[in-house]
């Protein structure tokens, strides 16, 4: 690969390098002594030319702050892209609450005619059912309930009770002047 040519600052500063290399440990003393002479001698190289005197700091100088700015641009962007990965992640675990929560509302939905028909034949088993008969529909209406209490799943009776719309769902609306609106 070709060298690219280096300037009076990069020469300096590979002249120093090899300076500096120690030929044997330094003592602690000497080791801070040294770090900050490399310090000053460092400030010194970098310290700005005046504009007129070098071509060659100016065009250095407008690379450093287009870099600068390029770098600038970069973490913006990285930061917009994690925030974006995040917020996909976000909207992907709701949408699939979501899904498995509606999905989980028609399987109720299908299920509660069951229930109903159970409770229905509990009511109308008469005298002349057997009492084991009677039983195992009890038995069998309780493991529906149950089933379904897993699942988050309650029975209410909001016979009376004021309408709330946050907890009730209207199926249908009839029209009393005599009474306030109850469930």
């Amino acid at each position: 690969m070709a060298k690219e040519s280096q300037t009076p600052l990069d020469d300096e500063l590979a002249r120093r390098e090899e300076e500096a290399e120690p030929q044997q440990q330094p003592v602690e003393g000497e080791l801070e002594d040294a770090a900050i002479e490399s310090a000053d001698e460092a400030e010194a190289l970098v310290e700005p030319a005046e504009v007129g005197d070098n071509p060659e700091a100016e065009m250095l100088a407008a690379q450093v702050e287009e870099l600068e700015q390029s770098l600038a641009e970069a973490k913006d962007q990285v930061l917009r892209t994690a925030a974006e990965a995040q917020n996909v992640r976000r909207r992907a675990e709701q949408e699939a609450e979501k899904a498995r929560k509606f999905a989980l509302e028609k399987f109720v939905k299908e299920l509660l005619p069951v229930v109903d028909s159970l409770e229905k034949a509990l009511e109308a088993m008469g005298e002349e059912a057997s009492e084991a008969h009677r039983e195992g529909v009890a038995m069998t209406l309780k493991m529906q309930h149950d089933v379904l209490g897993k699942f988050g799943v309650e029975s209410v009776d909001p016979q009376g009770e004021p309408f709330d719309p946050q907890y009730h769902e209207a199926m249908a609306m009839v029209p009393n002047p005599s009474s306030s609106p109850t469930a």
